[in-house]
């Protein structure tokens, strides 16, 4: 069987970092007093160790994928307030939520493709 490729894994590590620098930049820049504006750094980190888990040889991959993409999913979800708020125009906080909607759906549905392709591949394998 072909080694598996670590296009997502690196993928979803590389999503990961870049929430939790957003979640920390933000925080800094606007000096906000609320928990809330880490909210992207509260989905970055748990996608950050699961994109490198699911490198680690030992590790099993299909479970850290869907761990990443529930919370690309949950992202995304959590950035649809952006649509409750958009009339105020666009604050720091706003934007973060944007950037959670369309990043996080981005990602989900990169994630969904990536398990159908690796389902089709697997079929395929079967079937040889």
């Amino acid at each position: 069987m072909e080694e598996e490729s670590n296009f997502m894994p690196n993928m979803t590590t590389a999503y990961g970092i870049a929430l939790t620098l957003w979640g920390l930049i933000v925080t800094w820049i606007s000096e906000a007093q609320s928990i809330s504006s880490f909210a992207p750094a509260l989905f970055g980190l748990p996608l950050l160790v699961s994109g490198e888990m699911a490198k680690t040889p030992e590790a099993n991959r299909k479970l850290w994928m869907h761990v990443a993409v529930t919370f690309g999913l949950l992202a995304a979800l959590g950035g649809t307030r952006f649509f409750m708020v958009m009339s105020d125009g666009l604050n720091y906080a706003s934007t973060s939520m944007l950037m959670l909607f369309a990043t996080g759906s981005i990602y989900t549905f990169l994630c969904v493709r990536s398990f159908i392709e690796v389902r089709k591949s697997r079929g395929l394998d079967a079937s040889e």
